[in-house]
């Protein structure tokens, strides 16, 4: 197909790269101007541009996409790709393509319309999620499903391994939803409204954890705001960011939430408001990112200290 393809993060650039070795013609590629990042502060170009300038596609960057029909009409594309592009497409710009413009998003549609559907199906528990190529209108991400791939959320999963997997997945299967295309095998098939929920995007106030929390939905915080924003608590007057946990053990212990229970190289064992959750990888202030065994060696962190906010975590009498 002669396709325009409209992405900006590196979840993105799986799927352009697959449409590439499938042998379609990305006629131009679509990004996000490119911002500032980093402690300099220096100019950035997306990931999406980078692998573009890799292939000798065209890049488009325009503030606003807005004012560009007449150049996508001249493209006369097949389709348009879009995948975390960063701006919402008219509906006249979405009429354009023979085909319309399609869309690889990260969850199984109704669930998890939004900005952030991989954290947030970790934070909720989900067993599973996948990929769901959207044919693109109006609303937010309420278009027809063309196809989709499931796969389960491990223990172990961060928002950043889920990411890297539905990235792979959400590329290969555009690739044979597009095929499918093209031979007209393909039944949109509306969504049901009644069972949608929101992904609302991730805030950086969020990462304070709440030991009065049970140990379970800690371990899943944890584990969905890797590598953004990242959970965090106090500890002696220092901020700790938490990268990772260990596997949870489902017991009742007594004690004060945010309380040590042990500290070793094993991990660091925090009572919560249900259960102990281990620690095993954090980060003080702006330094490395350690083990607890790392950790340790240089800071004197010890059963019987104390986690967070005592007036928060100690349960109302």
């Amino acid at each position: 197909m002669n396709l325009i393809f409209a992405g900006t993060p590196p979840f993105a650039v799986a799927s352009l790269e697959a449409l590439l070795r499938a042998g379609h013609f990305i006629r131009a590629v679509y990004t996000q101007p490119d911002r500032p990042a980093g402690r300099g502060r220096k100019l950035m170009a997306s990931a999406v541009k980078q692998c573009a300038e890799k292939h000798g596609i065209e890049i488009r960057q325009p503030e606003k996409i807005a004012g560009e029909e007449g150049r996508l009409r001249a493209d006369t594309a097949d389709a348009m790709i879009v995948i975390a592009y960063g701006l919402r497409l008219s509906e006249s710009i979405l009429a354009i393509p023979r085909n319309g413009c399609i869309n690889v998003h990260a969850s199984l549609l109704p669930r998890w319309r939004g900005a952030a559907p991989i954290p947030r199906a970790i934070e909720a528990g989900d067993a599973d999620t996948g990929v769901s190529i959207m044919q693109m209108e109006a609303g937010l991400d309420t278009g027809p499903v063309l196809a989709e791939a499931r796969l389960p959320i491990h223990d172990t999963d961060t928002a950043q391994t889920l990411h890297d997997r539905l990235a792979s997945l959400g590329a290969e299967t555009l690739v044979s939803a597009l095929e499918r295309l093209a031979r007209g095998e393909i039944r949109p098939q509306p969504q049901d409204a009644s069972r949608a929920c929101y992904a609302k995007k991730l805030r950086k106030e969020e990462s304070a954890l709440d030991w009065t929390q049970p140990a379970a939905v800690l371990h899943r915080k944890i584990r969905a705001l890797v590598p953004w924003p990242v959970a965090s608590t106090t500890w002696r007057g220092k901020t700790l960011r938490l990268w990772g946990a260990g596997p949870l053990v489902q017991k009742n212990t007594p004690g004060v939430p945010g309380t040590v229970v042990q500290a070793d190289a094993g991990g660091v064992a925090v009572q919560t408001g249900e259960g102990v959750l281990t620690i095993t990888r954090l980060q003080a202030g702006g330094g490395k990112i350690l083990t607890v065994g790392e950790f340790l060696n240089g800071h004197p962190l010890a059963a019987g200290d104390r986690m967070g906010d005592e007036a928060r975590n100690t349960p109302a009498r």
